[in-house]
């Protein structure tokens, strides 16, 4: 069954301060068009200020997620991203006013309300997964955190945490779909140890913390001075130490809250992978550096894969759509010019041709005679040749018309071609034919290697040989 993307169906805003600076912050999420995917807009800077939710542009994972791109910077997005996700959105347009998104209670329970007070839109385009089909482990050695991919027909996250603390020891929390996440997890806040605190404050950050929005582990003795302080800093009546050794600024939700907290947190970094994924997520003492590592190596997966995945497969005992006769039906050129064998698929916008490389090409004679290699050049030729196949299949008479080069670009050479080698040229338009000029991108495969890539512009011109 088909799956499809999704969008918020109207824009919808939600306000609070930001966490470090203390200002007053607007978060707009609006609809964004098929395959977008998310994107921030830094609005108070211009329309212009944009910065893709992606892992290769994050800048600072030491209080949350920091995202950059061309000086523009926004601060603490993991929560906003995780009720995105969690809600099922693909794309999404997140104007902020600020360079940080705004704290409200320190979890994702607002976004994730905002946007269910909207609705959200399905859209025509199939939602693609990264699927899990074997292990991926990973070890980040400096948090001695560990993060394995298990395959899974749900995005499944299992997260376990240990502080080593007599207040906070090991616990544990499992989502079982991310359907779970708006119910189970959003509205579990984040947490900060009584020490981190002081810490914090001693550096003029965390502005915009009023103790509504985290829960504050006490993990040392305090006296009843100390806790006058706080209150007085944080505008309170008062406050006191628990017998489990929780400040008493907020109840907890579920007894393993930090937990799913570390859990919304892993759902909002590994959206910066940027395809949803179906996978069981096992993370053993997650935190935003190891998350955002983590979602680096999904994309190094997500790129490969995507790159196998173009390999043309090429079966010789499967009849071809052109065979060389018709291959010489429509281009002009002859032994020992003619340099493309087989057309094995073509369609409007690409086309699969092959070349057999074999000793007795007349070029082997001279280049590099005792260590034969194909000349780059006519690696080129072969490709364009196969282009214009594509380009010629598209008029009716196309014995009459040639393909001429106009440009060639990107060109790069990945490994020799030798004799034996059997090629194997993709094509793809990267944009639609427009009065006879098309302009391609080419990739060259030995097996599943890739040899040879290039762009190229040609046009199609009538003969004027009678």
């Amino acid at each position: 069954m088909t799956e499809y993307q999704y969008t918020i169906k109207a824009p919808v805003s939600v306000s609070g301060v930001s966490l470090h600076t203390g200002k007053l912050v607007t978060l707009t999420i609006k609809p964004a068009p098929e395959n977008a995917g998310i994107s921030f807009v830094r609005i108070d800077i211009g329309p212009d200020a944009i910065v893709e939710a992606d892992a290769s542009f994050v800048v600072d994972t030491s209080r949350g997620t920091s995202i950059e791109k061309d000086g523009v910077r926004i601060g603490t997005v993991e929560h906003a991203l995780a009720a995105l996700t969690g809600m099922g959105i693909d794309n999404a347009i997140v104007e902020v006013n600020s360079p940080e998104t705004p704290i409200l209670d320190g979890s994702s329970r607002l976004y994730v309300e905002a946007i269910q007070e909207v609705g959200v839109e399905q859209q025509s385009a199939p939602r693609e997964y990264f699927e899990i089909r074997e292990p991926i482990r990973f070890y980040h050695k400096e948090k001695d955190c560990e993060i394995i991919a298990l395959p899974s027909e749900q995005y499944r996250i299992t997260c376990l945490i240990d502080y080593n603390s007599k207040v906070l020891g090991h616990q544990h929390a499992i989502m079982d779909s991310i359907s779970e996440f708006p119910t189970e997890i959003a509205q579990c806040r984040t947490f900060v140890f009584l020490h981190e605190l002081e810490f914090l404050l001693s550096q003029n950050l965390i502005k915009g913390g009023d103790l509504s929005n985290a829960i504050v582990f006490v993990d040392r003795p305090m006296k009843q001075d100390e806790l006058d302080r706080l209150a007085v800093l944080f505008n309170k009546p008062s406050v006191e130490v628990r017998v489990e050794g929780v400040l008493n600024n907020l109840e907890q939700f579920f007894p393993n809250e930090p937990a799913r907290h570390k859990l919304l947190d892993v759902v909002g970094d590994l959206t910066l992978a940027g395809m949803p994924i179906k996978g069981h997520i096992i993370a053993n003492k997650p935190g935003h550096a190891s998350n955002v590592l983590f979602a680096k190596e999904i994309k190094k997966h997500i790129k490969a894969r995507k790159e196998q995945e173009q390999i043309p497969s090429y079966n010789p005992d499967v009849p071809p759509v052109y065979d060389i006769n018709a291959i010489m039906g429509m281009l002009p050129h002859r032994s020992p010019f003619l340099l493309v064998d087989k057309i094995i698929e073509i369609s409007d916008s690409h086309v699969v041709g092959v070349k057999n490389v074999t000793m007795d090409e007349p070029f082997f004679a001279g280049h590099f005679p005792k260590e034969p290699v194909m000349p780059g050049v006519l690696q080129i030729e072969a490709m364009a040749q196969a282009g214009g196949i594509l380009v010629l299949s598209q008029v009716e008479d196309p014995e009459n018309y040639s393909t001429y080069f106009l440009k060639i670009d990107n060109v790069k050479f990945k490994q020799k071609v030798i004799p034996g080698d059997t090629l194997v040229f993709k094509l793809k338009l990267i944009s639609p034919m427009r009065r006879g000029i098309c302009h391609m991108r080419g990739l060259a495969y030995v097996g599943n290697k890739l040899v040879m890539e290039a762009e190229m512009m040609a046009q199609i011109v009538k003969n004027n040989i009678p």
